[in-house]
C-alpha cells in the first residue's frame, strides 16, 4: 500500500487535476461559509437547505466560483510543482484569492445595484460581505494547507523514513542555522536526519525550532549523544565562525567522538538545497587560532593590468596558486615555468578554461640554466617576476646540499641578474621563516638568496622585494598531507618533538600577501607577514585525529620520532637584530634587516657560485657548507653533520 502511495506520490500531476482539486476545495469552502454564516444569522439553528436556500447556495456558487476559477487561471497558480511548494507558491495563491475576493465583492454590489434588471438574480440576493470575506480565508487555508500536507507526504514517505540517513545535531539557531534546518528536514534526496539543535548563544537556549528544543551546547557529551539516538555527525551552521568558536566545539565533540563538519562562510549568500551541498568536513585550516587573511585590493589588479609576467617555479604549491590567481587578472601575459613536467602539465591544462588562454605559456627549464633562462628573458621580456622555484624539504636539502645550493643560490642569482639586465620592473622572491637564524642547509640557502637580492637591489633600476612567511597548509610534503597519509593506512602519525610549534597560514593567503607585498614594495624590503600564534604540532595531530572521528590514542596513536637533521623546535620570522616597522595593511610588516658589509657578502657569495658550478655533489659538502656559513655567521647547524662546522 505505501509503496503504492510512493509511486503516486513520485508523478507529476497533470495541470487540470490540481486546478479541479483547487475547485473542489473553493467550493467547499463556500458551502461552509454559507452555512455558518446563516446559522449564525438564525440563532444556533442550522438554516433551512431545503428549496430556496440551496438553489441560492448553488447560484451564489456559480457566480463567485466562476470569478475564481478567473484568477486561478489568470495567476497560474496551478502551474506550481506541488511537492515543491514554497514561500513564493503561497504567496501567489494569496494574491490570487485577494483578486478574487475583490471581484466577488464588486460582482455582488453590481448585482445588487441593477437587481431590478435582472430578475433572474432576485432570489440568490443578497451576498454577504462577511460570507465573501469568511470564504476567501477558509480557501486560502483549504488550499495552502492541502499543498502543505502533499509535500509533507511525499518527503515523509519517500525520503525520511529511508534507514541509511546519517542521525546528526545542527550547532546552530540563528538564520544559517534555520536555513540549514529547514533544508535539510524539507529537501528531497537529503542524506541527514536532524536530531537535536544546539547553540553557545544564552538568548537562543531553551526556544524551539518547528519542535525541536535548542540546548545549550555545553550540554554536548556521550549521555546526551546516547539519549539523542547516538547521531554521527554535527554540522555546524552559524552565521559567523571564528576559529575560537569552532576550536570550543571540536574540543566538546572530541571525547565522544562525532564528525565535525560545517557550511562555510561563503554558503550565507545562499540559500536552499545550495547550502545544504556546502556542508563539507571542518578542515586543519578553521582551526588556524586565527581569523584567515582576506585581501581584496584593487590596486593588485590594476598593477597587474597589461603586463607581462613570469613565475618560476609556477608548477609548486606556493607557484601554481600565485599563477591562479594571477590568471585571473588583466595582465597580457602569463609565463609559468617550471622543471616539474607533470605538474607543470597539470596547471597548463587548469589555466586553459581560464578568458583568453592564448596569454598564457608554459615552458619546462631550470632557473640553474643561465644560457635557457637568458632565452626565456630574451622572448617574453616579462615586467614583473614572482621567484617561487626553489628546493624547500630540510632533510633532502641537509643531505644534498649542492643541490639546495644551485637552486636556491645560484637559480635565484641567475634569475636575479637576468631580471636587472632585461630592465624587469618589480622582483618579488618567496623566502621562508627558515631563513631566519638558519640551523639546516635548506634556511641558510634562502638566506643567502635574500642577500642576493638585496646586493642587486642597491645597484639596479629594478625593485627587487623579499616576502617570508612560515609553513603552507596543504603545500606539497607539508605536515597536513603526511598525516592523512598515516592515517589512511591506520595510524599512527609521526612528530619529530612534543614541544615543535611551526606557524601556518593557507596557500591563498600566501599568494595573496606575497602579491600585496609586490605592489607596495618599492625595492630592498623584506616583508614578514603576520601569521598568528605558532601551533603546535602534537595539538594539530590530535585535532586531526579526531576530526576524522577517531578517538586519540584508542583508534589512532602519535610516535616520537625525533628532530630530523638540521630541524627546528620553534619557527621564527626575525632575526635577533631585526625588529619591523608597519604598512598600510596590518597583515604585513617590512623587516629592518641589520646593515652588512654587501660588498665582502657579495664576494663571498661569488665564490660560492663558482664552486658549485664545478663541485662534486659528495665530495664538496663540507666546503660548500662552510662558504654558506661564512656568508650568513648566524647559522648554526642543529643534528647534523655539519655542526663541526660550527667549532
Amino acid at each position: 500500500m505505501v509503496n503504492i502511495w510512493r509511486e503516486g506520490l513520485r508523478m507529476d500531476k497533470p495541470r487540470w487535476l490540481i486546478l479541479l482539486v483547487d475547485l473542489v476545495l473553493m467550493s467547499g469552502a463556500f458551502a461552509f461559509s454559507f452555512v455558518l454564516i446563516f446559522k449564525e444569522r438564525n440563532g444556533l439553528e442550522l438554516p433551512d437547505m431545503g428549496g430556496g436556500q440551496l438553489d441560492r447556495l448553488l447560484g451564489q456558487l456559480a457566480i463567485v466560483g466562476s470569478i475564481y476559477l478567473l484568477c486561478f487561471w489568470i495567476f497560474q497558480t496551478y502551474r506550481s510543482v506541488i511537492r515543491r511548494t514554497g514561500l513564493r507558491d503561497i504567496q501567489q495563491l494569496a494574491i490570487a484569492i485577494g483578486v478574487a475576493f475583490a471581484l466577488s465583492v464588486l460582482v455582488s454590489h453590481l448585482i445588487h445595484w441593477k437587481i431590478e434588471y435582472l430578475p433572474y438574480f432576485r432570489s440568490i440576493i443578497p451576498f454577504s460581505d462577511t460570507q465573501l470575506l469568511f470564504h476567501a480565508f477558509v480557501t486560502g487555508f483549504s488550499m495552502s494547507f492541502a499543498r502543505v500536507l502533499y509535500r509533507a507526504l511525499y518527503h515523509e514517505l519517500l525520503w525520511n523514513r529511508k534507514d541509511n540517513r546519517i542521525p546528526v545535531i545542527l550547532f546552530g539557531a540563528g538564520n544559517m542555522g534555520n536555513t540549514t534546518f529547514h533544508f535539510i528536514q524539507s529537501t528531497s534526496r537529503n542524506k541527514y536526519r536532524i536530531v537535536a539543535i544546539m547553540d553557545d548563544n544564552p538568548t537562543r537556549i531553551g526556544k524551539r525550532i518547528q519542535g525541536f528544543k535548542v540546548h545549550d551546547v555545553a550540554r554536548l557529551n556521550k549521555d546526551f549523544v546516547q539519549q539523542y539516538g547516538n547521531p554521527h555527525e554535527l554540522i555546524i551552521a552559524t552565521d559567523k565562525h571564528t576559529p575560537e568558536r569552532l576550536q570550543r566545539v571540536v574540543k566538546l565533540a572530541e571525547p565522544i567522538p562525532l564528525i565535525v563538519k560545517i557550511i562555510p562562510d561563503s554558503a550565507r549568500l545562499l540559500a536552499g538545497e545550495v547550502a545544504t551541498r556546502q556542508i563539507r568536513s571542518l578542515r586543519i585550516e578553521d582551526l588556524l587560532g586565527r581569523k584567515a587573511i582576506d585581501l581584496d585590493n584593487p590596486a593588485i589588479q590594476e598593477e597587474m593590468r597589461n603586463k607581462v609576467v613570469l613565475v618560476t617555479g609556477g608548477a609548486g604549491s606556493i607557484g601554481s596558486e600565485l599563477v591562479r590567481q594571477i590568471a585571473a587578472t588583466d595582465c597580457r601575459q602569463l609565463i609559468v615555468l617550471d622543471q616539474a613536467e607533470s605538474a607543470l602539465y597539470e596547471i597548463q591544462q587548469e589555466i586553459l578554461g581560464y578568458r583568453n588562454p592564448m596569454r598564457f605559456r608554459c615552458v619546462v627549464g631550470n632557473v640553474r640554466n643561465e644560457a635557457f633562462m637568458q632565452r626565456v628573458f630574451e622572448k617574453y621580456k616579462p615586467e614583473y617576476v614572482f621567484h617561487a622555484a626553489a628546493y624547500k624539504h630540510v632533510p633532502l636539502m641537509e643531505e644534498n646540499p649542492y643541490e639546495a645550493v644551485m637552486t636556491n643560490v645560484w637559480g635565484s642569482c641567475n634569475v636575479a641578474c637576468l631580471a636587472d639586465k632585461y630592465g624587469v620592473e618589480k622582483f618579488v622572491m618567496v623566502s621562508t621563516d627558515k631563513a631566519v637564524n638558519p640551523t639546516n642547509v635548506m634556511g641558510a640557502t634562502k638566506r643567502v638568496a635574500e642577500i642576493i637580492v638585496s646586493c642587486i637591489n642597491k645597484e639596479s633600476k629594478t625593485s627587487y622585494i623579499v616576502t617570508r612567511f612560515g609553513n603552507v597548509l596543504g603545500s606539497n610534503g607539508s605536515v597536513i598531507p603526511l598525516f592523512e597519509k598515516q592515517m589512511a593506512k591506520g595510524g599512527p602519525l609521526t612528530i619529530t618533538h612534543p614541544d615543535i610549534t611551526r606557524y601556518f597560514m593557507t596557500i591563498p593567503e600566501a599568494c595573496q600577501l606575497v602579491q600585496e607585498a609586490g605592489v607596495m614594495g618599492r625595492g630592498g624590503e623584506v616583508f614578514v607577514f603576520d601569521m598568528g600564534q605558532p601551533v603546535k604540532i602534537m595539538d594539530l595531530a590530535i585535532q586531526m585525529i579526531q576530526l576524522k572521528g577517531y578517538s586519540y590514542p584508542e583508534d589512532i596513536g602519535i610516535d616520537i620520532v625525533g628532530l630530523r637533521p638540521g630541524e627546528k623546535k620553534f619557527e621564527e620570522l626575525l632575526a635577533n637584530d631585526e625588529n619591523t616597522e608597519k604598512t598600510h595593511h596590518e597583515k604585513i610588516m617590512i623587516a629592518k634587516v641589520s646593515p652588512q658589509d654587501m660588498l665582502v657578502k657579495k664576494a663571498k657569495i661569488e665564490e660560492l657560485c663558482d664552486l658549485v658550478k664545478s663541485a662534486d655533489p659528495e665530495d664538496h659538502k663540507m666546503e660548500l657548507v662552510r662558504l654558506i656559513k661564512e656568508i650568513v655567521p648566524e647559522y648554526k647547524s642543529q643534528n647534523s653533520v655539519f655542526e663541526k662546522l660550527d667549532s
